[in-house]
Order: structure tokens, then C-alpha cells, then sequence
């Protein structure tokens, strides 16, 4: 018992925290788009950070619950609602057997998370129940869901302990301009120093061919190379910035390639990620230079504040007792 999607949405698919390890194979790791609003979304319901979810594009799901549990929606507002009242987001929602939770097109962002207590019931593929759709490999089918799809929940919870303090901060997503901050190399020695200049200093525009593995980026004037465009093929990880012959950046996502040919400028540090997850085609991005250890800093300051939210929703658990 669990959801029955009546409408599946533009693009839903079942994510967890990603396949680990087996890059070295071929195998991307997947996982959210938005690992920020995803940990968020689990937390507020009880689950660990990676726990299976829903991920949803440009425009949500229609699903019809058949078991009563709590649910946490995050990221994107696709004007949800559960039986034609408002659903918040960044809190958590008791639903009911029979109740059905509506979203439209996102208003605000891009991809949308969907926690349920106690995760959703997809096999374990390679360790993980992230859904990696080019190779038809895990989540429900290899695939996004379709009308007519039904996924249990693995350990539901009719109520959680002071459900009505289980928020968060909401998060609203700029319509425009996004700025990511960027480290540089591994190869920015196959530009010239005018060339990183100018891919600081002017601003890039995210186009309609971004997906889960890279956001595609258009220069007013392309990048130029110092060589042909090309290296020896090295590995590849989220947030590398690799600049194809025809001098048109692509930044690495979720589903990336393991393996890559063109030069990377750089790599977009990763609390700087889900940005450009909730970011849509048409907007500008500009790039912020930042060392390693700023990198560094940054991140144990976002695992630090995730930490804490953590904790917080760990003692409301405690104080209110099992359920």
C-alpha cells in the first residue's frame, strides 16, 4: 500500500542519495538534482538524508495515496494540493488512504521533492534505489513513471511525533540570473588567461538541451581553445565544467558520464549545484572564482547547518516518543 500515480508529471522519477562505487564501471551515480531540498524533504519526514523519493520536473505528479502516512514537499512550487486545499512546502503533511496530492507546472524553480516516512518500496540496484533512465536501471522500472504506476511504502507512519513543528526554511529560486561559485582546472591550462577572464566576467545562458546530465550553456562568444578541444579521456564528477571544441560549456549533473574528452575549465563546488538544478532554460549564469579551501569551508559550514537541522528534527522524535 502506498501511491498510485494517476498522472505521472512531465519527468518523475523514484531518487535516492545515488549509486556509490561503481563509477570506476561506467555507472553513474544519479541521485537528486537537488541534494539540498531532498535531504530536507526526508528529514522533515522522519527518514535519513538518502531515503527513497519522488523527483519531479517542470510540472509535478497526481498521485492517490491507498495507505495513510506523512509527506514532505520541497524544492520547486508546483502549486500542490492535497484533495483541492493548498499543500505547504517545507513542512510536514499527514495524508490519508484516499486523499490524492495534485501539482501543476512549477511556478517557482525547476524539480520538486516528494518524501514519504519510511521511503518508497523500489528494489535496491547496485545498492541504491536511484532511477539512472538512460540505462533503464533502478528506481520503479528502469524508467520515469507513467499513469497507472503503483509504489508502496516501505515503513509508513500514520503520524509522527509534533508533526506541526516539522518545517523549514522555504526556499524561493531567482528567475533570471543565477551565480555559481567555481574552482578552477583540472585543465584551464588549455585556455588562455583572457579566455578565464572572460568566462568569469560574462554571463552564459542555461538552454532548452539541459537534463540530469549536464546543464548546457551558451557563450555570446565561445569559448576559445588553445589546442583542438580535446584530451586524453579522464574521469568526470558533478560540477565539472567541460568545454567542447565549439567553445559551448557543459556543466556535469546527476546522471554525468564517467569518463570525458573535452578540456574542463573548472568545477562548480558542489553546495552550488542544486542552484543550477532549480535553474530554467533561457536564465544567465555567472561564475564566481573561489580557491579550494574556500570550497572547502563552504561545504563543512552546509553540512554543519544540515547537521543541525538534523538534530532538531531527531529531538522532536524523542520528545514526542515512537508512533
Amino acid at each position: 500500500m502506498g501511491i498510485n500515480v494517476l498522472v505521472p508529471g512531465s519527468f518523475t522519477t523514484v531518487q535516492d542519495g545515488g549509486r556509490k562505487g561503481y563509477q570506476n564501471y561506467g555507472v553513474s551515480p544519479s541521485g537528486p538534482m537537488d541534494a539540498q531540498s531532498f535531504a530536507v524533504a526526508n528529514m522533515l519526514v522522519g527518514n535519513t538524508r538518502d531515503e527513497a523519493a519522488l523527483e519531479a520536473t517542470l510540472m509535478g505528479p497526481t498521485l492517490g495515496f491507498t495507505a495513510d502516512n506523512v509527506i514532505a514537499l520541497t524544492g520547486a512550487d508546483m502549486q500542490a494540493q492535497i484533495n483541492g486545499a493548498d499543500a505547504p512546502r517545507y513542512q510536514a503533511v499527514p495524508v490519508r488512504a484516499g486523499d490524492r496530492l495534485t501539482m501543476a507546472f512549477a511556478a517557482c524553480g525547476v524539480r520538486s521533492c516528494i518524501a514519504f516516512a519510511g521511503g518508497l518500496d523500489v528494489p535496491l540496484v547496485m545498492g541504491s534505489r536511484a532511477t539512472l533512465a538512460m540505462k533503464k536501471l533502478g528506481g520503479f522500472n528502469g524508467r520515469k513513471l507513467e499513469r497507472g504506476d503503483a509504489i508502496g511504502f516501505r515503513a509508513p507512519r500514520a503520524q509522527l511525533p509534533q508533526v506541526e513543528l516539522r518545517r523549514a526554511v522555504l526556499q524561493y529560486y531567482p528567475a533570471d540570473e543565477v551565480i555559481v561559485r567555481v574552482v578552477l582546472g583540472p585543465q584551464d591550462d588549455g585556455f588562455a588567461a583572457e579566455e578565464i577572464d572572460r568566462f568569469f566576467a560574462e554571463p552564459a545562458v542555461i538552454t532548452g538541451e539541459s537534463d540530469r546530465q549536464g546543464i548546457r550553456l551558451t557563450h555570446e562568444t565561445p569559448l576559445r581553445h588553445r589546442g583542438d578541444g580535446n584530451i586524453i579521456s579522464d574521469g568526470i564528477t558533478a560540477g565539472a565544467i567541460q568545454v567542447p571544441p565549439n567553445g559551448q560549456s557543459i556543466i556535469m549533473m546527476a546522471d554525468h558520464q564517467t569518463v570525458g574528452g573535452y578540456p574542463k575549465i573548472g568545477h562548480v563546488i558542489s553546495i552550488d549545484l542544486p542552484r543550477l538544478a532549480q535553474a530554467l532554460p533561457g536564465m544567465r549564469v555567472r561564475f564566481l572564482r573561489v580557491s579550494v579551501e574556500t570550497a572547502q569551508e563552504l561545504y563543512l559550514l552546509a553540512r554543519a547547518e544540515m547537521d543541525l537541522f538534523e538534530e532538531r528534527m531527531r529531538a522532536l522524535g524523542a520528545q514526542g516518543g515512537a508512533l
